[in-house]
């Protein structure tokens, strides 16, 4: 299988930044820039970082009509200790109407800094049942770097609607979680990187990780200086090494919840079907001194 020409199981999930500078003037195509920048603070492993919007500098560069997602507002459940938790699929099919996520259109995702905040988006609206949505691939500084044009300013969409078909499923919690420890032929697949996952770095609290996890850091998907996927061949090769196959169940998690969501993403490209991602991952599961954690030490 390694050494065949392989093709991502569903290409109309990922769009290149060729396609859609063809496609800006489509009336049906909506494009969002999701960006959210972390900034990690090493005093409060309460709270491991603060998490600022994107917006302001959207506004001084974005694609040309592209509106723009807040994440951690918009998204996410403003009563939880954590930033990005999953709202109600009501609430959040609400919100995704209002912003213009619905019928006819193709919804297109970006983001400036890491593809996970798209990928995170893809997922929120994946779930609820609708299925014209793709993540840009390399986002915006591929665009960039390829010369396409930009504007500076903000746009907003009409809303839009669509019926919720809720996939309750993939996000899952620390029960859920806790149960799929040491569970056969299930696969918990860290996103985090590797001193994080060792438990040389303390910043979710108690170093570590879910034990029995396997690693992958999701920017080990992205090709080396840039936010583009590796290739399908490239990418299967790293989730071989983990003994992941299309039969396996995977549970994928993080700090937040969003890094997962790439893996996640990758990983339904390559053909597995059953994933999981845990959403409030290690920002909550290393605050619960009565769940498990391991290191290498």
């Amino acid at each position: 299988m390694e050494h065949q020409k392989i093709q991502w199981k569903y290409p109309e999930a990922l769009v290149s930044c060729e396609w859609l500078n063809r496609h800006l003037n489509d009336k049906n195509v909506r494009i969002f820039d999701c960006t959210t920048y972390l900034h990690y603070t090493d005093d409060h492993p309460s709270k491991p970082y603060d998490a600022e919007s994107g917006r302001s500098n959207y506004k001084k560069g974005k694609i040309p009509g592209a509106s723009f997602i807040d994440i951690q507002g918009k998204l996410s459940n403003q009563k939880s200790p954590f930033h990005f938790t999953i709202p109600d699929y009501v609430v959040l099919a609400e919100s995704l109407h209002k912003i213009g996520v619905g019928n006819p259109f193709h919804i297109v995702l970006y983001s400036t800094n890491a593809p996970q905040w798209a990928s995170r988006v893809w997922w929120l609206i994946h779930i609820l049942g609708f299925k014209k949505v793709s993540i840009l691939d390399g986002g915006f500084s591929e665009w960039k770097r390829l010369g396409f044009k930009s504007e500076k300013g903000e746009s907003v969409y009409e809303p839009a609607t669509f019926s919720p078909n809720i996939d309750g499923k993939i996000f899952v919690d620390k029960e859920h979680t806790l149960g799929s420890v040491n569970k056969r032929n299930c696969v918990l697949l860290n996103a985090l990187s590797r001193d994080l996952h060792s438990g040389k770095n303390p910043r979710y609290g108690r170093p570590g990780r879910i034990p029995g996890s396997e690693n992958i850091p999701a920017s080990q998907f992205l090709e080396p200086g840039t936010q583009k996927l590796l290739s399908p061949e490239k990418a299967l090769e790293l989730v071989q090494k983990k003994n992941i196959s299309e039969t396996t169940e995977v549970l994928n998690y993080c700090g937040g919840g969003i890094a997962a969501t790439l893996n996640a993403f990758v990983l339904r490209q390559l053909g597995i079907a059953n994933l999981e991602i845990y959403d409030n991952s290690m920002s909550e599961w290393a605050m619960d001194s009565t769940l498990p954690i391991e290191t290498d030490n």
